[in-house]
């Protein structure tokens, strides 16, 4: 964010509606300008300067993979050496099938630098979209640790109704 001030009440009702779940509706945003009390043109505006100042990085959807056919998703732990660990994280964000991808420091009884989550429609197709990642990075050792049970799964709520 390029400035730093204290949001108003609106802005915060604003931001409270954008982080629901987006009306099934031909004009979505209208709907949730009629909830916080503007026109839809005014929210429009302020979604438009939240974004070019920074207070909105990015709108996103949220699959639920289940209903998709994504039966299986796995984090993969790579061990990758830290003068790659840029280059090589690049190459495994370019990957349709990761939905994530984070460096993160290796341990002493740890050495995974990067951590990609994976989906497919079997366990069999995960193994097979890490071996094809391992192989274009060159990358040798790595861990799938599959998904057992999800036991939470939520956005950041900022300025809840509590």
């Amino acid at each position: 964010m390029n400035e730093t001030r204290k949001l108003t009440e609106i802005e915060k009702r604003i931001i409270h509606e954008l982080q629901q779940d987006l009306p099934v509706a031909s004009r979505p945003f209208a709907e949730v300008a009629a909830k916080v009390g503007i026109s839809e043109s005014e929210l429009l505006e302020k979604v438009h300067e939240f974004i070019a100042n920074g207070t909105i990085r990015r709108f996103g959807a949220t699959l639920r993979h289940q209903r998709s056919g994504f039966e299986a998703n796995a984090m993969v732990v790579w061990e990758v050496a830290p003068e790659r660990t840029e280059e090589v994280g690049a190459l495994f964000a370019s990957f349709r099938e990761v939905s994530h991808c984070y460096q993160r420091p290796a341990l002493p009884n740890w050495p995974y630098r990067i951590f990609t989550m994976i989906h497919g429609s079997s366990r069999e197709v995960c193994q097979e979209i890490a071996k094809r990642m391992a192989d274009a990075a060159g990358i040798q050792n790595y861990e799938l640790l599959f998904t057992g049970e999800e036991l939470k799964k939520t956005t950041m709520a900022y300025f809840g109704e509590d």
